[in-house]
């Protein structure tokens, strides 16, 4: 594998795209089959990336920053933007600037720069106050919206994450507290007294005005921007909030977490009576909206996150799922084909809307569902997606998979997921490069612009998009089209390298606010005249990954679309347009080995639970589907093609093919498919295992071999969020099914007579990869 020798293959600029080489027209783009996209890691840390204390130097025709590809005139003071050509002066506190004494921005390893910007001010109608101390940025708010319908056992695992949650928050960290049933309580956390609540109703919509008219947050007998202007003027605590009305209700963590662990102590699950044969009401839609409603009287600026404990379907108001009678089961994927899902799209509505105002108050929805059935993810994926929030799908808030991924959220130190608030990114590019969207999570600022391209992918009609909340794993996949227009120049004055550039600006958890500028160049090749530099800046990986996730996004988005079609048909005509053969002569084809791969991945890709639904609720395809969108390439290329670990007496553990074969019966096989790690025993180890034998001292070898997986697991388990599914299973047992799902089937029961002892069958009808190539080999070579 290519890994192997790259170990970290987005270096510093966390830049990876499916063509390092690009084409020079539209129609030999089209030619080239997998789009032009570039996967970026936004704020993916580095440790070779220099922080500057300064902003930074723009263009001024198209405000893209100075950078090392910047052509620069030393003795004139001028430098030459490498995306319009416009030639710029040089500032005069850059008038010691020469060959030997460059800025940082200018030297050609540092293609990535950050540059710390001044605090935005709290009000730009107040003016800032120069002599306020950098510690007064905004704190960031966390407000927790717990769901009381379930269980006593259920209840008291939540409570507990809750209250070891608080305690992990930084002391200047903001808190508030909505629970809901039937109906949605606000608590009062300011009031310590005795609890105090704010009761909304459960079936019907709030608006963000009635929100903050019930808690007292407005200023009465005035309306609109004049009267929250002089409500922000009457007096201001040191964090930059207004000294009454919202500090009721969001408090420092370090004043309120007595009150809030007293009132977790006291509060019941919720008490309304559920009649046998009916669901719990439960008002999710109204909860959401209420929390969003009071965080809109924070300031704008301020990082929030809505920390959303749900643990059933909503079944009272706006965002409701499903009736409550139990007869009437939850939407499947047959359903919304069949479109006898009568809640869906009004759910899906719903929370569009909710995702429109917290984009524009800039604050995260984050949703931690655990039920055995479904919870209504599938409809809650917009908002959360396009607010940039976390989702956690679980069987139960005990389970490790809710415990561990939740604490992550609030750990520090080197297992913090560098949670940031606040993002936007833009993107510059060449003068023939268009941008067509992204997929991801972000949501378009509708910034048009002459690099804006006519046709939309994800989030497009725009160069700029705002991410709400990010991530250090965090990456989006921007993709480029090409002017139509047939560059007749003369080929003297071509430019051979395109340039791209991407800034980030974002503000850290302790509110600081930096701006990420990466700067990269690619080359033109004349693919008409040869391919062979096309061919050697292809990247499998990615291109494995943008297909994936353009085919996810096409089987949510166009009605009847049929994905294993449309992966096969891209597939022939790679090969046919990259392979090497003789007409009509399946036996004559061979494919170079910068493609080599590319088939296997989509070989995975068309049995993946991203394609074949079949066996998944419409809230696990929504949730896988997040995550294969937010997550870094090899990630991501791990939960379209797993990977598999083999371990023996005598040899040290490798890699094994991810086929039937690499079943044996002494041996251990370690399985990683993202979301699952799975440890498997062959049949002979199993039963030396159930006898005892690791416990002798003469069998010290076979206890270090049941070990050495277990702790290559616990090591993937600790790098990841959400934490995987740990399953140990053994050959014939039940659970072994998590590991044969995602095996080739070499050998199915067609052909169990040709099978080696110890070895095992898989009972399917779906062709080997053996077969998929020979298919592939001889469509690929048609005339």
């Amino acid at each position: 594998m290519s890994e192997m020798a790259n170990m970290d293959p987005e270096g510093i600029d966390g830049v990876r795209m499916s063509w390092n080489s690009w084409p020079r027209t539209k129609v030999e783009a089209s030619k080239c089959v997998i789009p032009l996209a570039a996967c970026i890691s936004p704020i993916r840390h580095h440790p070779d990336i220099q922080t500057l204390p300064y902003a930074p130097l723009r263009c001024k025709t198209c405000a893209s920053p100075l950078n090392c590809f910047a052509r620069v005139d030393f003795t004139a003071k001028i430098w030459i933007c490498p995306f319009c050509f416009q030639r710029n002066h040089f500032p005069p506190h850059y008038g010691m600037i020469s060959e030997t004494n460059l800025p940082a921005e200018l030297y050609p390893q540092f293609t990535t720069v950050q540059y710390t910007l001044p605090n935005p001010s709290i009000n730009p109608q107040m003016g800032v106050d120069p002599n306020a101390s950098p510690a007064l940025s905004p704190s960031p708010v966390f407000v927790f919206v717990l769901d009381t319908c379930m269980i006593e056992e259920e209840f008291d695992y939540v409570r507990s994450a809750m209250k070891r949650a608080i305690g992990l928050l930084p002391e200047n960290a903001l808190v508030g507290f909505v629970s809901f049933g039937t109906q949605a309580h606000v608590h009062e956390l300011g009031f310590s007294d005795m609890s105090k609540v704010f009761v909304f109703r459960g079936t019907k919509e709030v608006t963000k005005d009635q929100v903050m008219e019930q808690l007292g947050l407005t200023v009465p007998g005035r309306r609109g921007p004049a009267a929250s202007a002089a409500y922000q003027q009457k007096g201001m605590m040191p964090n930059g909030f207004p000294s009454s009305g919202v500090t009721r209700f969001l408090l420092p963590a370090s004043d309120c977490e007595f009150t809030l662990n007293s009132l977790l102590d006291e509060l019941q699950t919720d008490q309304w009576p559920v009649q046998p044969g009916t669901r719990a009401s439960r008002c999710t839609g109204v909860a959401l909206s209420v929390a969003a409603g009071l965080l809109g009287a924070c300031l704008p600026g301020t990082g929030a996150r809505i920390i959303t404990l749900v643990g059933g379907p909503c079944t009272e108001g706006p965002g409701t799922i499903i009736s409550k009678d139990l007869s009437d089961p939850v939407r499947s994927h047959k359903d919304l084909d069949k479109d006898a899902a009568p809640y869906f799209k009004k759910a899906v509505k719903f929370y569009d809307g909710l995702a429109k105002q917290l984009v524009s108050q800039g604050h995260v929805l984050d949703v931690f569902a655990s039920a055995l059935d479904q919870v209504g993810v599938a409809e809650m994926k917009v908002a959360v997606e396009r607010t940039g929030g976390l989702a956690v799908l679980a069987e139960s808030f005990g389970h490790s998979v809710f415990k561990d991924s939740f604490k992550r959220v609030f750990e520090d130190g080197e297992h913090s997921l560098g949670l940031c608030f606040n993002g936007t990114l833009e993107v510059n590019c060449s003068k023939d490069i268009k941008i067509q969207g992204i997929i991801g999570p972000c949501t378009s600022m509708e910034k048009k612009g002459p690099n804006v391209a006519d046709t939309v992918i994800g989030e497009g009609n725009t160069s700029a998009w705002k991410m709400c909340g990010l991530d250090k794993s965090t990456c989006l996949t921007v993709f480029f089209d090409l002017s139509s227009t047939d560059r007749s120049n003369t080929p003297g004055t071509v430019n051979p390298q395109l340039y791209l550039q991407f800034l980030t600006s974002y503000q850290t958890p302790e509110g600081q606010s930096l701006l990420r500028v990466t700067t990269v160049t690619r080359q033109w090749v004349d693919s008409t005249v040869s391919s062979e530099e096309l061919v050697q800046g292809f990247d499998q990986e990615t291109a494995a990954v943008v297909m994936g996730r353009l085919a996810s996004l096409k089987m949510e988005i166009e009605e009847g679309f049929d994905a294993t079609r449309w992966l096969d048909r891209n597939l022939i005509r790679l090969c046919s347009k990259f392979g090497d053969y003789r007409k009509d002569d399946p036996s004559s084809f061979t494919l170079n080995p910068c493609f080599s791969l590319f088939p296997q991945f989509m070989f995975n890709l068309r049995r993946s639970q991203f394609v074949q639904v079949f066996n998944n609720s419409p809230d696990e395809t929504a949730y896988f589907r997040m995550l294969l969108n937010k997550e870094n390439i090899t990630n991501a290329a791990v939960m379209l093609q797993p990977s598999l670990i083999s371990y023996s007496f005598n040899t040290l553990p490798q890699p094994a093919l991810l086929d039937v074969a690499s079943i044996a019966a002494d041996r251990i096989l370690l399985l990683d498919s993202y979301f699952s790690v799975v440890i498997f025993h062959g049949m002979t180890i199993a039963q030396w295992r159930n006898m005892g034998y690791q416990n002798q001292t003469e069998h010290q070898a076979f206890a270090q071999l049941l070990q050495a997986p277990q702790d290559d697991a616990q090591m993937i388990i600790r790098e990841r969020f959400p934490v995987p599914r740990l399953v140990v299973c053994d050959q014939h047992g039940s659970q072994a099914r998590f590991l044969l799902a995602k095996l080739n089937p070499s050998a199915t029961y067609n052909n169990a007579h040709e099978m080696a002892a110890g070895s095992d069958v898989i009972f399917t009808d779906d062709v080997s990869l053996q077969v998929f190539f020979e298919h592939l080999q001889r469509l690929a070579v048609q005339s």
